[in-house]
């Protein structure tokens, strides 16, 4: 409620009162007075030994952690070792440290998302191309996550996506030539190098999938498949249940070297019936990271008209999957949500 999370600072919002010290009978005068924080087996910055802290550090340090431009919402798992996990990697002192040269990879990655869409923005004016604007800081993410995510173990990751975005995906992420990419534009129905192959017409060029054998920065090699989906934007979720398989045909029974990640428009998410099959012996592939863009207008439709909870995200409750809100405009934030992500699902094997 208190985070920076709206990069247009369109939304009105009421602060609670829970979040004010004077609801509690605290003044100015107290900020500076100790108060004894006990013993007991806790996590996050109340671990640091520190057993007497003045109420400004308090207040201080959670705002540190919870009030930037990463909210975080936990509370509802019922499971004290996941939320003290997650407690001790968000309430650190310095829980976003990247050196120059990380920095460098991200400026560079977000520098070829952007260019993609300006190059198609130009080229072809008046093309349909459901382009990233607002959302471009999801390449460096997702690149930053399977990084991570190969150095923890996964060799193969499924992912399914909606339109929005899907071109720079190809492009950037799992590398899908170019040339293609751009042929399609041109209104060419078959790839340059096989001739006779017929591939449709239309937008056929926001319906096809790819897979590709990516080096990662840490030395590894990660295999990405994006996979085919219909025009109904979240037909391609179940899909991406052929990562069950993979697990099946790799002896994968622990589930760490597959993974599946999905992508969603905000306008969709809350209404994603396939959530319930996480879990189910029958069908769970371990875990699926769910990366939800919120351009804050769906494809039409304003949030207020559109749902009737706070956040489109807030059917995954349900599932007792941590949610991390992050404000896109801040580079350093997104690349670390991916990072923790990634680190959740390898750990506890659940959706995130």
């Amino acid at each position: 409620m208190k985070a920076k999370l709206y990069p247009l600072g369109l939304e009105e919002r009421d602060i609670p009162d829970d979040l004010d010290p004077a609801l509690y009978g605290f003044t100015e005068a107290d900020l500076d007075r100790e108060f004894f924080l006990g013993v007991w087996r806790m996590s996050g910055f109340l671990a640091e030994n520190r057993l007497v802290q003045t109420l400004r550090f308090i207040l201080t340090r959670l705002e540190q952690a919870y009030c930037g431009t990463i909210g975080y919402e936990y509370m509802h798992i019922a499971d004290r070792n996941r939320c003290n996990w997650l407690r001790d990697k968000i309430e650190t002192l310095m829980p976003m440290q990247y050196n120059r040269q990380s920095r460098e990879v991200i400026l560079d990655r977000l520098m070829w998302s952007t260019q993609f869409e300006n190059f198609l923005a130009t080229k072809w004016k008046a093309a349909k191309r459901f382009g990233l604007e607002g959302g471009k800081t999801l390449i460096p993410g997702m690149k930053e996550m399977f990084d991570w995510a190969a150095d923890l173990r996964v060799e193969s990751i499924v992912s399914g996506m909606p339109h929005r975005g899907r071109l720079n995906v190809l492009g950037n992420v799992v590398r899908k030539p170019l040339r293609q990419i751009f042929n399609e534009f041109s209104g060419g129905t078959k790839p340059v190098d096989e001739d006779g192959l017929y591939t449709g017409t239309g937008d056929v060029k926001y319906h096809l999938g790819t897979s590709y054998d990516r080096p990662t920065r840490g030395g590894k090699r990660l295999h990405l498949s994006l996979v085919a989906n219909p025009s109904h934007l979240k037909a391609v979720d179940p899909v991406v249940g052929k990562t069950r398989a993979k697990q099946f045909y790799s002896n994968d029974a622990d589930r760490t070297k597959n993974m599946g990640v999905l992508i969603h428009g905000d306008g969709s998410f809350a209404g994603q019936e396939t959530l319930h099959l996480s879990v189910l012996p029958n069908y769970t592939t371990g875990g699926t990271i769910h990366i939800v863009v919120s351009n804050q207008v769906a494809f039409t439709t304003d949030p207020m008209s559109g749902r009737s909870s706070e956040y489109c995200t807030d059917v995954a409750k349900a599932l007792n999957a941590p949610i991390f809100h992050v404000n896109a405009d801040d580079m350093e934030a997104v690349v670390h949500v991916c990072d923790l992500a990634a680190e959740w699902c390898q750990t506890f094997h659940s959706d995130v």
